[in-house]
């Protein structure tokens, strides 16, 4: 996504600056939805959808990966996995989830499939949390009802995994140990007043207010002992509901709403929880981007400490974000796709350099979040970068887009957008401690400037 240059100052006015935040919307450089979050060795990584620019629907191609080390800066690993990656689908890659199994991670998607004109879901199944992922039967998993969407997958402590989809009713089934089969029947969830608000849809009183209605997006997971069943609700607006249970299939007991119907831009929601480095984050998506919408959504984050008995406190959408949990080690190569917030860019992939950050325009910027530089202090800063014509500059500045000056580049033109040359020059002296950084960019005004892979910095 490209954010038009229109809604900059609306943009610059909003954000809050000079916090050591994640800033929401968490992923500026394109559209993303229903984010599932998984931990896995020492990173968090969310596993996203991605709405197209201009949708007027949920026009869906692909699935994409982020994931940080410190809550505040986010690595953008690109789409490992869209429609094209399941001959059997034509459509629609809407709400994923990925989980690890000894050592191989498996990707569940909703998507349309050719052989019933129907919704299903499907697997794929990875060496990496990023990928590349791969149609792990070369077939949907479970096919054939327009419910059919939005898994989510979870591996109790004895071993039996479960998945969970539908919308507007709630389904399971138990997953073998190899992850892409099940045994027994396909049951759907009794809904009831007790255990989500309501009763099942078509036995509703049409006059009745219930406290809740189960819609969609259900994520599962199990803490301290209690199955957590959380859920997009309320029909349009949705809001965020969850019930609890002392089994992974219930019976269920609804315990009221988590975030509230709320002006958020999108008139849907879809939630995932993660507890990271002895924190818990609850995730879900909005509106809030220029140029966001409905159609147009994009994925936030905020913390929250479980009541004494398990239970949720209310959450509402912020600004702010999750604070970090650690400073960020500079020193070595820094991915350009990289970063805390960012303005104008965009992110591009290339089979031989990977992701890297395009779409950069005079005014635009970058920025990575508590930066320690240590006491040593930083010596020598370099980018690589591509410029098919005059290039331009990029300021190093630290705490404010209008902070110090702490080393610049100029940028040449280097015969090509995907022709890199590495550029490198001392810093100014006295760069020490921990800091926000923020790359401008600056050049002609209007035409595209330069792209840039990576960064580096030298004690």
């Amino acid at each position: 996504m490209r954010i038009s240059k229109r809604y900059l100052s609306l943009l610059m006015a909003w954000l809050p600056m000079g916090v050591m935040h994640c800033e929401n919307p968490f992923v500026q450089t394109c559209f993303t939805t229903d984010p599932a979050p998984m931990v896995y060795g020492d990173r968090l990584y969310v596993y996203t959808g991605h709405d197209e620019d201009n949708a007027d629907f949920f026009w869906m191609q692909e699935w994409r990966v982020y994931s940080t080390a410190d809550m505040v800066n986010w690595t953008d690993h690109g789409s490992p996995l869209a429609i094209e990656d399941f001959e059997w689908a034509d459509d629609r890659a809407w709400a994923p989830q990925c989980v690890e199994r000894d050592g191989k991670f498996y990707f569940y998607v909703p998507l349309h499939s050719k052989l019933t004109g129907a919704m299903a879901i499907g697997v794929a199944v990875g060496d990496t949390p990023t990928g590349p992922f791969k149609d792990a039967i070369g077939r949907p998993l479970v096919d054939g009802d327009w419910a059919y969407i939005d898994p989510t997958v979870f591996i109790d402590d004895d071993g039996q995994a479960y998945l969970y989809w539908g919308n507007p009713n709630l389904y399971y089934v138990k997953l073998n140990e190899d992850m892409v089969s099940f045994e027994g029947e396909i049951k759907m969830v009794e809904q009831t007043p007790d255990g989500f608000g309501k009763p099942k849809f078509v036995e509703m009183e049409p006059d009745k207010k219930y406290k809740s209605t189960y819609t969609e997006g259900p994520w599962f997971y199990k803490r301290g002992g209690i199955y957590y069943m959380l859920y997009a609700a309320g029909g349009i607006p949705e809001n965020i509901s969850y019930s609890v249970s002392d089994k992974p299939t219930g019976p269920w007991k609804y315990m009221g709403v988590i975030m509230p119907q709320c002006d958020t831009g999108s008139f849907t929601n879809h939630c995932g929880v993660a507890d990271y480095k002895g924190k818990s984050y609850f995730f879900y998506h909005t509106g809030n981007l220029p140029g966001g919408g409905g159609f147009g959504r994009s994925i936030a984050v905020e913390p929250f400490e479980y009541n004494a008995d398990g239970s949720f406190p209310e959450i509402m959408p912020s600004q702010a974000g999750a604070p970090a949990v650690a400073t960020f080690n500079p020193y070595g190569r820094v991915e350009a796709e990289t970063m805390s917030w960012s303005r104008g860019v965009s992110t591009e992939p290339n089979d031989s350099t990977g992701l890297y950050v395009s779409e950069v325009h005079d005014g635009d910027y970058v920025k990575l979040s508590n930066v320690d530089f240590g006491e040593d202090g930083l010596r020598k800063f370099g980018a690589s970068v591509a410029s098919a014509l005059r290039g331009g500059q990029i300021e190093m500045r630290l705490d404010s887009p209008d902070g110090k000056v702490a080393a610049l580049l100029d940028v040449s033109g280097t015969g090509g957008w995907e022709n890199w040359r590495y550029i490198e020059r001392d810093a100014e002296a006295g760069v020490s401690g921990v800091h926000d950084v923020y790359f401008m960019f600056i050049g002609r005004k209007g035409p595209k400037l330069f792209n840039i892979d990576y960064w580096t910095f030298k004690r």
